[in-house]
């Protein structure tokens, strides 16, 4: 399985959606005129692919050269290493989001990769592969730390998280509600995904999304 989870603090960002099209769940608009005030380019993208040969999964574009590779390797690290090796983190300063990315492979072979930039400007690449085990996952962020500018990078390993719940549903109800704002704070929430590969080989996925601007 995988989940995915979308915040942001802008309008523009907070104008988005996720919806499936057949393999790929898209992060989509749901305000042109408000997407217009960010970066299009970052803002909108195929954020996992569900095929036979794996799940590619990321917070922008490099899904694609993700998904590209799938199939080329039996090790989840090395398809991120070569599929990511032409990408750097987000030009958005002065925030420089991190690029985090992920796939799953058939023989359950799992990593996820932060690209973040380093002090001098230049670029930490870290891939951490691991096994999956029954209830446990692994989980990866982009910022960390408190609400202000610049946004602080992730930092240190992939975090262990319990997984609370049996069905894509259950899963991406509970991520949501972990991601609630607590009481008075702004709600920075756009989207959950979740999605269950119950026969990768034959592409049998089940998925659930909750879109923030379904509930508003």
């Amino acid at each position: 399985m995988a989940v995915y989870a979308i915040t942001g603090r802008s309008p523009s960002s907070q104008a988005r959606k996720l919806e499936r099209e057949a393999e790929t769940i898209w992060v989509k608009p749901t305000d042109k005129d408000l997407l217009k005030q960010g970066n299009i380019e970052l803002l909108i993208y195929p954020s996992v692919f569900c095929l036979p040969q794996g799940i590619a999964i990321s917070n922008g574009k490099q899904s694609v050269d993700v998904m590209a590779c799938l199939g080329q390797g039996e090790s989840a690290a090395e398809i991120l290493a070569f599929a990511l090796k032409n990408w750097d983190y987000e030009p958005d300063a002065p925030t420089f989001t991190p690029r985090i990315s992920g796939c799953v492979l058939p023989n359950k072979s799992v990593a996820l990769s932060l690209i973040k930039k380093a002090p001098d400007d230049s670029t930490i690449r870290n891939i951490y592969e691991f096994s999956l085990a029954p209830g446990k996952g692994k989980m990866i962020m982009t910022y960390r730390g408190e609400n202000k500018d610049p946004l602080p990078s992730f930092v240190g390993e992939p975090e262990d998280v319990e997984i609370v719940g049996t069905s894509p549903r259950e899963v991406a109800e509970n991520v949501y509600g972990s991601l609630a704002p607590r009481e008075g704070n702004k709600d920075f929430r756009v989207a959950v995904t979740c999605v269950f590969s119950i026969d990768m080989l034959s592409s049998k996925f089940e998925t659930h999304i909750i879109n923030k601007s379904d509930r508003e």
